[in-house]
Formats: C-alpha cells, structure tokens, sequence
C-alpha cells in the first residue's frame, strides 16, 4: 500500500488509501480528495474464522492488534 501512496505523492495518478494513510498527507496539501461522493464509507474490519478456542498466538495477536485499530 506504501507504493500507490508513493505514487499518488509523485504525481502518477489517483489512490484508494486508507484515511489513516491519506489523513497526514491532504492536510499538509500534498494530496487532494477527489470523488468523495463516490467513495464507499469503511465501516472497520470484519473477521471471519472458525473457532478461537484453537487460536494460535500470532493470530490471537493479531486479533486484539486490529481490535485496537478498529
């Protein structure tokens, strides 16, 4: 995802970021929200996996990680 930032800043075309991504770099006006009534709201991540009681530390990790984020 860092390369089609990359190239947004460079002036190569337009970028579907995340805002957390694309927040720091249209307030500075380096890059410019274009077709904001076109751009579907996220609404967070969403897991799906079968059952937790198996988990295995890296994905229990990971878990709580993007709970955090969320």
């Amino acid at each position: 995802m860092i390369h089609v930032l990359n190239a947004a800043l460079d002036g190569v075309g337009l970028a579907y970021l995340p805002d957390s991504m694309a927040e720091p770099h249209i307030a500075s006006g380096r890059l410019k929200e274009v077709l904001v009534d076109w751009s579907p709201y996220f609404e967070g991540f969403h897991l799906y996996y079968p059952n937790r009681r198996q988990a295995s530390p890296a994905f229990s990790a990971f878990v709580e990680a993007v709970r955090y984020r969320g």
